[in-house]
């Protein structure tokens, strides 16, 4: 693939799918600065694996897949604790509207996930974008019955810490 072709590819997969990558990324930043790192590290990725992409899954699995392995990569190259809350007031800006209430929502419901593991705030992640289970299980590697547990799991978590 020639390199202006490349770009174009690139420049249209990020586009079309920013909102995708921020939500992964807003999920496992500490901070603001730490959700650029993860950003740009998470686009770097998509670049150099862009050309093997073969089209064998959506590339909406491709790029969860990436943009997960990337932030639990980089959670664990630089020692970043698991267990470190996010303050997410800024996540809010990716999907609100006109309305404070729904905004506030936003901040609760991604406040709540920032306190899952890694691997339970993708696959929760992935749920609230309304991938189905088996797209799920492809980018996890768990079996479609597996997420379909966790994800019952996840959700009663989440119920129950709302309702505190």
């Amino acid at each position: 693939m020639r390199q202006s072709e490349k770009e174009s590819r690139f420049m249209k997969v990020v586009n079309d799918s920013r909102q995708l990558i921020c939500k992964v990324c807003y999920m496992y930043a500490t901070d603001r600065d730490h959700f650029q790192d993860l950003y740009q590290e998470v686009l770097a990725n998509i670049w150099v694996g862009l050309d093997s992409f073969r089209g064998e899954a959506a590339i909406s699995t491709w790029l969860y897949r990436t943009a997960i392995n990337t932030c639990v990569t980089f959670f664990r190259r630089h020692n970043t604790h698991a267990t470190a809350m996010t303050s997410l007031d800024f996540a809010a800006d990716l999907e609100a509207d006109d309305s404070s209430l729904r905004a506030e929502q936003l901040r609760e419901m991604y406040s709540l996930i920032s306190g899952l593991d890694k691997l339970d705030k993708a696959i929760i992640l992935m749920w609230l974008d309304e991938r189905s289970y088996d797209e799920i299980a492809e980018v996890t590697g768990f079996t479609r019955n597996n997420v379909a547990t966790r994800l019952h799991r996840i959700k009663s978590r989440l119920a129950r810490q709302s309702n505190r």
